[in-house]
């Protein structure tokens, strides 16, 4: 997903995966999906997937720690790989947790986060995806989980969009819901940032990731009209355009997203 990290945090992640895999008595096989700056480490093992997550030692147990092992008690019509074991570790410097997942045996929608072409998703596909983000938005609220903080829209929303930021409906949500992270299945992956979002920021980042493939914006604006028509849902889409404004000098999809997202605010 992301580029293979500096070569000494490479190394140790690496270190740490063959450490996890031979917890599990398993042998990695597959190819290596890297996290943001080697925060994670992802690889097939045998018939499972193995996830390895590190944090400065001292510092584990935030809200990303245990976003996969709190994604537990959602529900079951939320479709994902089921968790099954968990490793924790540390070293002087370093905690580690391992992650021992079912397979999610249908590939990945894209290899970025952003679609670039239209992937050509089936009607059914569309159905169970609608139905999976219903079923997530009608979960309670977390109390001690947010994956976007109200200080932090207010600020961000009139500072990078010029938009003002009303009432917030708040609801339950991925969190991180780009298309490096939802599978052809469809399965989501990656939960460790779930929580409490303004209605439809889910929704809102599979259609603003989309805007770089026009054909693919207009499909997923069609079929996720349910929820991005609602008044409600304006917080969410605002949220996620000011995040890419925000972003867009430090990383490569943002800042391709830039110019489409300036033109989607006039529309809002």
């Amino acid at each position: 997903m992301f580029d293979t990290p500096a070569p000494a945090t490479a190394d140790r992640m690496l270190a740490a995966q063959r450490h996890a895999a031979d917890q599990f008595g398993l042998r990695t096989t597959g190819s290596q999906v890297w996290g943001y700056q080697g925060r994670t480490l992802s690889t097939a093992a045998g018939p499972h997937w193995l996830r390895v997550a590190c944090a400065k030692a001292g510092t584990e147990g935030d809200t990303l720690w245990d976003g996969p092992s709190t994604s537990r008690t959602l529900p079951t019509s939320v479709p994902r790989p089921d968790l099954l074991r968990i490793r924790d570790w540390t070293t002087q410097t370093y905690a580690y947790r391992a992650e021992l997942y079912s397979f999610a045996p249908d590939p990945i929608v894209s290899r970025r986060p952003v679609l670039d072409e239209d992937p050509e998703l089936p009607e059914t596909w569309w159905k169970e995806m609608t139905a999976a983000l219903e079923a997530l938005a009608n979960v309670p609220p977390p109390t001690d989980r947010e994956a976007v903080r109200e200080e932090y829209l207010r600020r961000v929303i009139p500072e990078f969009t010029g938009h003002h930021v009303d009432a917030v409906t708040w609801t339950t949500a991925h969190g991180d819901l780009h298309y490096g992270n939802i599978t052809r299945g469809p399965h989501i992956l990656d939960w460790e940032g779930w929580g409490r979002a303004p209605y439809g920021y889910d929704a809102a980042t599979l259609y603003i990731y989309a805007l770089l493939s026009p054909k693919a914006a207009t499909r997923i604006r069609t079929e996720l009209a349910p929820v991005l028509d609602r008044p409600e849902a304006r917080t969410g889409l605002l949220t996620v355009c000011a995040q890419v404004l925000q972003a867009q000098d430090r990383t490569d999809f943002y800042t391709e997203l830039a110019g489409p997202v300036r033109e989607h605010l006039t529309l809002l």
